[in-house]
């Protein structure tokens, strides 16, 4: 027997998966994308591109977004064109987990955000072992693998592989606009078709 098509209303829509991202319960944490660090990075130029275009549709969907860098005076500032774009202040930190900020955790927690977005670099060092702090402290952690990077391929796609075994969830930029949009008639889905579109 065929089903039969018609207009659904909010009453025939059955219960949204728990393993899609939701923009109410969403945080994004950008880690460590430094002026000396960033073009020793594989295709950065690109890497730089998909990290912005999620930190621009995490502001277009009002999602709550924090940042960090390592040792700065080392490493220098976050690059120019992620920088006036990131909400302040930008956590400086020594440790190579953002768990040194303790604060981090615990403001995503109190917000609400159950589910944080990681982007970043190194995919390797800071960002695989920020994300398996928070996956220790009770978060669901999402890893765009396009907006995370390292020097080399094989420790990237490595950590990547580790971090997926430990529970993480690997997905790309694109696929988290659109989760965190859901449906094409949310009011910013133009602005967040722009981003994807390039």
């Amino acid at each position: 027997m065929a089903l039969e098509h018609r207009t659904s209303n909010a009453a025939d829509i059955s219960p949204r998966s728990p393993f899609l991202l939701n923009r109410y319960r969403s945080g994004l944490l950008v880690i460590d994308v430094q002026q000396k660090l960033m073009p020793l990075i594989e295709e950065h130029q690109r890497l730089a591109w998909n990290i912005g275009r999620l930190v621009q549709g995490a502001g277009i969907l009002k999602i709550t977004t924090s940042a960090t860098e390592q040792y700065p005076q080392g490493l220098g500032p976050t690059i120019p064109k992620l920088r006036d774009q990131l909400p302040r202040p930008i956590l400086e930190k020594s440790m190579f987990s953002c768990r040194e900020c303790a604060s981090l955790a615990k403001s995503f927690h109190e917000l609400g955000c159950e589910q944080i977005v990681i982007a970043g670099i190194e995919t390797h060092v800071c960002v695989q072992q920020t994300a398996l702090d928070f996956l220790s402290q009770g978060f669901q952690v999402f890893l765009p693998v396009d907006a995370v990077g390292a020097r080399h391929d094989l420790d990237h796609r490595t950590a990547a592989r580790r971090m997926e075994s430990a529970g993480i969830t690997l997905t790309t930029v694109e696929s988290v606009l659109f989760e965190w949009c859901e449906t094409s008639a949310c009011a910013e889905f133009k602005e967040i078709s722009r981003l994807v579109r390039g």
